[in-house]
């Protein structure tokens, strides 16, 4: 959203603060009723447009971003739907692969403020963030209007508010444990929540699952009688090699092979995403043949930010916004096999909800310290617990403690520069989507005073 005029910015900052007064993504009733009213009064824009829709628990938002660039390199208009943000509010909301423009959302919001409003007068619980903002993403994208539109669910499937679209292709990312105060303790538990996305007859892309989750996804595709394709079996990723600024893949998809597919995003976990969106996107098209340099350019095109996401060099700062310990294993993982750094800098900051044992456990294979600190939110660790649990796994020798993000990464970049070693030293920023988003914005403002 470039060139947004004063008087723009502050009608948007407006909408954000009239937004942050509704109940937060983190509190959550499971049920459709009040956005399944909203949208309804409305006129049911997310039915004027075909969907994919996206759920699991990890890739999703990557997936989302190569679905809608593939989409759009193949001469649609998309609209894409993603969360949490890292920066802004307004990222969430995409139209042909760019935030949507300051007029269209100020248009858009202006249009549904008062149906908003009249809903809140009608249910004992007022309409949420993140309910108000699905229905935002809903109306813009009809009134754009879009050829597709491309859903992430925020979080479960079954009662999230995105689940009153009626999508053509479904798409399960890897499922793991988290959210479980929400979702349920077990992996289970968790899988049929999710799979409630799976609509009948629909077409559902079935990403790697641990066989407890696979075995209630299939169960469900079953019993709705939706066709579905797996991971390694209908389809796979044939071979995958490190490539300067990404890798370089061929996929095998349900109908064709596709060779010669640069990805400029790293880590296994990034391939096995490509795959997943380019099945949906096959299945969007049915029969219709998908151009190769369509999909090849759809995908050198793709960006994924605080995705393992390289920052700045010399030091090289790399920001990831993995919250659970299958996201810390991915980044992990890729650091060790695509990266080659003589050291590791951590700077570690997640919320005090998640399984903060279960990420450092995976962290420590290759951080030779941490920087244990916290974000802006009143959910972030608290220090002392963070640095306890820290120590712990690394031993006291390798952890130091910063009191906000910003103290944190002067130090990081401060024992990363060092004049006299031939040494290269890593920074990896990670713990949370919020601490990444911080850390990027403080980053970028860092260094251009620096340039100056």
């Amino acid at each position: 959203m470039a060139d947004i005029s004063p008087e723009d910015q502050a009608l948007i900052d407006s909408i954000e603060q009239k937004l942050n007064t509704r109940w937060p993504e983190t509190r959550i009733e499971p049920s459709l009723e009040r956005i399944a009213a909203l949208v309804d009064v409305l006129g049911s824009p997310q039915l004027t447009y075909p969907t994919i829709h996206i759920g699991g628990t990890n890739g999703k938002t990557t997936t989302s971003r190569m679905i809608d660039s593939l989409l759009f390199q193949m001469g649609l208009r998309t609209g894409r739907f993603t969360s949490p943000h890292l920066e802004s509010f307004v990222e969430r909301i995409a139209i042909n692969g760019q935030s949507i423009g300051a007029k269209e959302l100020i248009f858009s919001y202006n249009d549904i403020a008062a149906y908003i409003d009249l809903m809140d007068s009608k249910f004992e619980h007022p309409i949420s963030y993140f309910e108000a903002l699905t229905a935002l993403a809903f109306v813009a994208f009809a009134e754009h209007p879009i050829d597709v539109g491309v859903i992430e669910v925020g979080m479960g499937g079954e009662w999230d508010a995105t689940n009153v679209v009626s999508a053509d292709v479904s798409v399960l990312m890897p499922i793991d444990l988290d959210h479980m105060e929400y979702l349920g303790e077990t992996l289970t538990e968790i899988a049929q929540t999710k799979a409630g996305i799976i609509k009948e007859s629909g077409f559902i892309v079935l990403a790697q699952q641990e066989p407890e989750a696979a075995k209630e996804l299939l169960k469900r595709a079953a019993s709705v009688g939706a066709d579905v394709v797996r991971e390694g079996i209908e389809y796979a990723v044939m071979s995958r090699s490190v490539a300067v600024g990404g890798q370089l893949l061929t996929i095998r998809g349900a109908q064709d092979t596709y060779e010669d597919i640069f990805l400029p995003l790293h880590g296994k976990h990034q391939a096995s995403n490509a795959a997943a969106a380019l099945v949906a996107v096959e299945a969007f098209f049915g029969d219709q043949e998908l151009d190769i340099e369509a999909v090849r350019a759809g995908f050198a095109a793709v960006s994924s930010p605080g995705r393992c996401e390289v920052v700045h060099r010399d030091p090289t700062i790399i920001l990831d916004a993995a919250h659970n310990p299958h996201g810390a294993a991915a980044v992990a993982e890729t650091i060790q096999s695509e990266f080659t750094f003589d050291e590791i800098i951590g700077v570690v900051a997640p919320m005090g909800d998640k399984d903060i044992r279960g990420i450092l456990l995976e962290l420590e294979q290759v951080m030779d310290s941490i920087i244990v600190t916290t974000n802006s939110s009143a959910r972030s660790t608290p220090i002392a617990e963070l640095e306890k649990i820290a120590v712990e796994m690394f031993g006291p020798d390798r952890v130091f403690v910063e009191e906000n993000l910003a103290q944190a990464l002067d130090k990081a970049i401060k024992d990363a520069i060092r004049p006299l070693s031939d040494d290269t030293i890593g920074i990896l920023v990670t713990g949370s989507v919020v601490t990444a988003g911080e850390a990027r914005t403080i980053l970028r403002k860092k260094l251009t005073k620096e340039v100056k």
